[in-house]
């Protein structure tokens, strides 16, 4: 009975969300997103582009895996070419990484899930 009572109370105070997957972003969510997370890696892509293809189940991966330390987000560049050019993007796929609403690091191209890690980890 006591553990149902736990149950019950810890659902009237739900812990803050945690995302797993990555966010779609666009122009209009992209400053919020970022400035709502300590750490944020967006990934910026467009459909027809084939290394963003490779690129996107790691992304993916590494948002599970760092589920609740970092927050990920896609933005597809076709679509939301305002924040793509406000932040210089000229090849995709191109991870930038925010600590606190700043850029702090940048990643072009399909690379390994292991440099990501070592980059997500220089941050944490």
């Amino acid at each position: 009975m006591r553990k149902l009572k736990e149950l019950m109370s810890a659902s009237k105070n739900p812990s803050p969300t945690v995302v797993a997957e990555p966010v779609e972003l666009t122009d209009q969510s992209f400053d919020e997103f970022v400035g709502s997370h300590d750490f944020v890696v967006v990934d910026f892509w467009a459909e027809w582009c084939a290394p963003c293809r490779a690129i996107a189940p790691v992304v993916k991966e590494l948002a599970k895996q760092y589920a609740g330390r970092v927050y990920f987000g896609k933005l597809n560049v076709d679509e939301n070419p305002r924040t793509a050019s406000a932040f210089g993007i000229m090849g995709i796929p191109t991870l930038l990484f925010f600590k606190n609403g700043r850029v702090v690091d940048m990643v072009v191209g399909a690379v390994p899930k292991r440099v990501l890690e070592a980059r997500i980890n220089q941050y944490l």
